[in-house]
Formats: C-alpha cells, structure tokens, sequence
C-alpha cells in the first residue's frame, strides 16, 4: 500500500499537478483499493479534522500581521536600527541584513515574507558597500530562514500542532538554533568581507543610535509583546497572534500613517490568499497522513532499523537525506506534511527529545527553502528583485554549505536544541 502512495505522488509530481492534488489523490485512491469500506464521509471528516485545531489559528494571524509590516514601514525601521548598532563593523551591511531578517522574523514568522520585505531595502545598500550580486543575493535569500527557526515561526506551530509538542518550548528552541545559524551566516560575511576588502562603516554617533531607537519604537514594541507575552505566560500563542495584529494595524496606520482603508483592505485580501493555500495543504496533509498510519509506516520503518542495526546516529542521517530531496522538489510545508508522520513515531521510539527532532526539521526545512531547483525564497526574491533565478542560485551554494554544517552540528550535539527549554521550563 505504501508503494502506491509513494509512486502516486512521485508521478503527480513531476507530471506537474498542484501540490494538494500530489497529497490528496494518492489518499484517495489508496482508500479505493485498499478500504473500500472506509465511508466517504470519513474523509471528509479527515479533511477538515487536518484544520480543526486551536493551535492553527496563529497561523493565518501571523501571517496577517506579516502582511501589514511588509506592506509598511515596521520592517524599514527594525532594520534601520540594526544598522546603527552593527553597520560600523567588518561587512557591516551584510551583518545587517542578517539581523533585520532575525528582527523582522521575529514578529512575522515566514520566511518568503522576511524575504519579500528585505529585499528592496537592503539588497541596493548591499551593493553600495561593495558586496557582490551573486553574493548580495545569496545571503537576502539565505538570511530570511533564521525566521522559520526565530519564534514566532510558522513552521514550529504546524510541528507542534502535529505531534502534540510545546508550542512555547519550540520557539525556546528554535530562537538558540536560530542565533547558531546567523551567526555561521555572519562568519561567511566577515570572511567575504576581508576577501573582497571591504571598508568598514563610519561608527554611528550615540545620538545617531538613539534618533533610530526613537524611530524604531513602536516597531520593536512588536516583538517585546509577542515573546514577552508568550515567556511570561501572559499569553498563549494564538492569543499573541491576535494582539500581533490588533498592534500592527494601531502602528501602521495610525502611527506610521503607511496606508489607508483601500490599502489594509487589499493586505487582508493579500493575507486570505497566502492562508488558504497554507489551509489546504494542511488538511490534505491530514488525510494522506490517515492512510500512513493505516499503512503502519512507522512501524515498518522501525522494524527494518532493528533488522539493519541502526540507532539514532543512522537513522537521524536518514532523515536529514529525506528531507534534503524533498526539499529540492516540493514546497516547504508539504515536506513537512509528508514525511514527519512517519519519521517522527520512530524518532521518539529511539529516545530522540521531540524538542530536537523539530529543530532538526525545521533546519531541513530552511535549507529546503534555498535549494535548487525549486527553493521556494528564490523565486520570491526573483520576483521581488527581478533578478534571473540562475543569478541567485549562483549565490545561494555557499550560504547551503553553512547550512549542511550547521544542520549536522544541531543534528549531533541536541545539548544546543534544548539549552534555553531546559534553562525556561
């Protein structure tokens, strides 16, 4: 049964169907063959089951409030503060393209959307200091993943939400591993930046750095009030998501004065859009992860590691090659819909801490995002920029290199994964 899901969705693939059909159809004819029995009410019942959780609702919010602070100035002055704290330093403006992705991660979780407000601001400045094209555009693509790691993360909500883990202790988690990946991008920064002999900036004045505080206020309220909220226990998650958005309106408009009432009605239609596709993954997910778990996946794959003699060190590589090819042919999220069903029973049958195990997919997840040929921010940043697809991939392959190693090093030392959950909770 399992060869007829895999080989369904391989030929849906690659004869181009839209990526819910590649989930849904294998399930359903799955179901025809195999259980016939299975009314089809049921799978309706599965469908919206796959939706129908009060951890989602965080996402189309996050998403909303993503929207909003791309479409307005948040994001221009998170990053215009982080210039005058880092710009002075060696690659000054490719520091600081690192830490306006953390800073606009933070408060928007997605990273095509980091990558789409980024870009027009920061990757002309780029250039002006002297970076590359190719690498100028390797690392805006690559630094907009530190914000599938750096909470509010839409990729840690839907692992929580499907496999029952800490909502609050995967963002714990994700923010370690995410300053572990920015500062190995900032290191690769540093080293083109003394190959290329790039001057440093003029130190910023204090008063300079506080003009940009004064600027940047209402801006950096955003992320104190998610992760101070969400630490302190004030609020839930979800709960954070509302006032995420509730509080991006109040400085949009009303502060900031970015746009009107036409201009927030075409962001929420904007937002609707991005959610639903986000939505229907997600319930097609929950279907074709029914049949998975008819199929016993998990148990099979735990039986042949017993036959094989693997432990935790082989089966934690396989997982890793797994999700490196899936990532270079399908999206983001239907990789994570697809393979952690059946990896992650086995994962916690190894002893492997759920905390570690979604850190190490969502690093897979990130360097899904910037694979060729189909990493889904390179072709948000050839939009956004409208630069050729080639052009980036060209810059992307070091910034995968660092990745890789940073994966493995995650992969092997779960000591970085769990430091700040063990340290809160």
């Amino acid at each position: 049964m399992i060869y007829l899901i895999i080989a369904l969705a391989v030929i849906l693939l690659f004869l181009g169907f839209e990526m819910f059909l590649v989930l849904a159809i294998p399930a359903i004819v799955t179901k025809s063959v195999y259980f016939a029995t299975i009314p089809d009410v049921a799978l309706v019942q599965k469908i919206f089951g796959g939706i129908d959780h009060t951890t989602l609702l965080a996402i189309p919010f996050f998403v909303f409030a993503a929207h909003l602070m791309g479409a307005g100035h948040i994001a221009k002055h998170l990053t215009g503060f982080v210039r005058a704290l880092i710009g002075h330093t060696r690659g000054g403006m490719g520091h600081t393209v690192i830490g306006g992705s953390m800073a606009f991660g933070s408060v928007s979780g997605s990273a095509p959307a980091t990558v789409a407000a980024m870009g027009k601001m920061v990757y002309p400045e780029m250039r002006k200091s002297g970076f590359s094209e190719k690498f100028s555009l390797g690392l805006l693509v690559s630094s907009a993943e530190t914000a599938l790691l750096i909470p509010p993360s839409i990729t840690l909500i839907i692992y929580g939400w499907m496999t029952g883990t800490s909502i609050a202790k995967l963002f714990a988690g994700g923010l370690a591993v995410g300053v572990c990946l920015s500062l190995a991008f900032a290191t690769l920064v540093w080293i083109e930046a003394k190959r290329e002999g790039l001057m440093t900036e003029q130190k910023t004045t204090w008063s300079h750095k506080l003009k940009t505080l004064q600027q940047a206020g209402w801006a950096l309220g955003m992320p104190i009030i998610i992760l101070g909220g969400i630490y302190s226990g004030t609020v839930t998650p979800t709960e954070a998501a509302v006032v995420s958005v509730v509080y991006a309106i109040f400085v949009e408009v009303v502060v900031y004065r970015s746009f009107g009432l036409q201009g927030l009605i075409r962001i929420t239609e904007q937002s609707a859009i991005s959610t639903c596709v986000i939505f229907i993954l997600l319930a097609m997910g929950g279907l074709i992860s029914f049949f998975v778990t008819l199929a016993q996946v998990p148990t099979h794959i735990t039986d042949f590691l017993v036959f094989v003699g693997a432990e935790r060190v082989e089966f934690l590589l396989a997982v890793n090659v797994c999700f490196l090819i899936a990532g270079m042919f399908i999206d983001p999220n239907s990789a994570l819909l697809i393979l952690v069903p059946p990896l992650y029973p086995v994962a916690i049958t190894l002893g492997i801490d759920p905390i570690h195990f979604g850190m190490i997919v969502t690093l897979n997840i990130c360097l899904g995002m910037i694979t060729p040929p189909f990493g889904l921010d390179i072709f948000v940043a050839s939009s956004t920029l409208q630069k050729p697809v080639s052009e980036i991939i060209k810059g992307v392959w070091p910034f995968i290199l660092i990745n890789i190693i940073v994966l493995l090093t995650i992969t092997y030392i779960p000591q970085i994964s769990l430091l700040i959950p063990n340290l809160i909770f």
